[in-house]
């Protein structure tokens, strides 16, 4: 171990030097195994700028076993200090034991009850091992898992916020736009979380999985909070296989989805306990209780379209609310959401429905349009050109061919003469 060590000193200079380190680390690698958390001490020796490599593997040879929370401690703060300070190149050669060293030091944070503390290092990880802000690494889910965990939502909207266009493994866009949905879910985000548990839904799947069906009894529950409607059918482009399957794993949100439409909060409520076990072994009990509170505004909004003017105490009958002082916390919420757009005369009581002020004239609402006219342009560029890439693809062309072979049997054709005579 210290020849080892000796040439990770020696070595780590230059690509060549680098190339043949890799080699020996590599016929090293079941020794490094065998010695697991003892190797601990020789990490003083290396420099995890300069011999990230080296560090690396001795690192992922400490980690490798199952730790107690004394000795899972005891490589927390080299991990994290491994991970802020490598070489981007040298872990580039070994992507794979990065990734894992990342994971365990991921378990390690949560076996101490401290997810916070992997927050910062996790974020620098995925920097490193990102080819571009486009691609979606391992690393993203382990990162939001934290987050959530953390309760960190605004740490973990940093990455939510990036388009992505390449993908190492389908399990982890399911992984990364679940997550990603509860922590927008948590920041009250609904458009945002709607469009990531989508994402899921509609992905493409040979077979339903346990992860698209926790994301469609959110996706009904956020539809409902955020649209106030949920349609069963989904788009064209959604796999047959959860087209088919996930209802049938939901029935009780579908229920409850039902029964929002009526409009009517009382039967709502009596779904909403009749399933209130389900609902809650599925965490999902606040999320109910939010679209209880939705149903109210709904209820409200559809007043704005038949009066101009409403007592608070008539809106409170008409929407099922306990008290004229209830239904003004519900209206002053919605208008300081800007869900309305209303005034209340606290002398009588009365409330005054009011059209939406905006004119789409103000500088301010040209630039957020022309901003999203670019976005979508780029958006087209983008897709376009992948479109184009796809479409030169081997593997694409070679199953579309053996598709279209089987569609037409050449041998029905006539063959082409090879001489007319005129």
């Amino acid at each position: 171990m210290e020849a080892l060590v000796v040439n990770i000193q020696g070595l780590s200079t230059n690509a060549a030097d680098l190339s043949n380190l890799h080699i020996i680390l590599k016929q090293a690698h079941e020794s490094l195994q065998a010695e697991s958390i003892r190797l601990l001490p020789l990490l003083d020796q290396l420099d995890p700028s300069l011999h990230s490599l080296g560090y690396l593997y001795i690192l992922e040879a400490c980690t490798s076993a199952a730790l107690s929370k004394e000795q899972a401690s005891a490589v927390l703060l080299p991990t994290a200090r491994f991970i802020n300070s490598c070489d981007k190149e040298q872990i580039q050669l070994a992507p794979e034991k990065f990734v894992s060293v990342c994971r365990r030091f991921k378990d390690f944070v949560m076996q101490l009850e401290a997810p916070l503390r992997g927050v910062a290092p996790m974020l620098t990880a995925i920097r490193k091992i990102q080819s571009s802000s486009e691609h979606l690494t391992s690393l993203h889910p382990e990162f939001l898992v934290l987050c959530l965990l953390s309760k960190s939502y605004k740490a973990g909207l940093s990455i939510l916020d990036e388009d992505i266009f390449e993908v190492d493994q389908p399990k982890d866009l399911f992984l990364y736009c679940y997550y990603g949905g509860m922590i927008c879910i948590g920041q009250k985000s609904f458009r945002k979380a709607l469009e990531l548990l989508h994402n899921v839904v509609t992905a493409p799947m040979s077979v339903i999985n346990a992860i698209a069906v926790e994301a469609y009894k959110k996706y009904i529950l956020v539809s409902l909070i955020h649209n106030g409607q949920f349609s069963t059918s989904l788009p064209k482009y959604t796999s047959s296989v959860a087209q088919r399957n996930l209802k049938n794993f939901c029935q009780p949100y579908i229920e409850l989805a039902t029964s929002y439409s009526t409009g009517k909060i009382a039967e709502f409520e009596t779904v909403a306990q009749k399933h209130r076990e389900k609902f809650d072994n599925d965490n999902n009990l606040g999320l109910v209780k939010q679209a209880i509170s939705s149903m109210y505004k709904r209820n409200i909004q559809r007043l704005t379209q038949t009066y101009l003017t409403l007592s608070l105490q008539d809106i409170a009958n008409s929407v099922q609310l306990n008290s004229a002082k209830e239904a003004e916390m519900h209206v002053l919420q919605m208008i300081q959401d800007g869900e309305i757009f209303a005034t209340i005369n606290q002398k009588d009581g009365m409330v005054s429905f009011l059209e939406d002020p905006e004119q789409y004239k103000t500088c301010q609402m040209i630039e957020h349009i022309d901003s999203s006219i670019q976005r979508i342009m780029a958006l087209s560029r983008k897709l376009t050109t992948m479109n184009e890439n796809i479409s030169c693809d081997p593997m694409f062309l070679a199953k579309v061919v053996g598709r279209e072979r089987q569609r037409f049997d050449f041998d029905d054709f006539d063959p082409v003469p090879q001489r007319f005579n005129i």
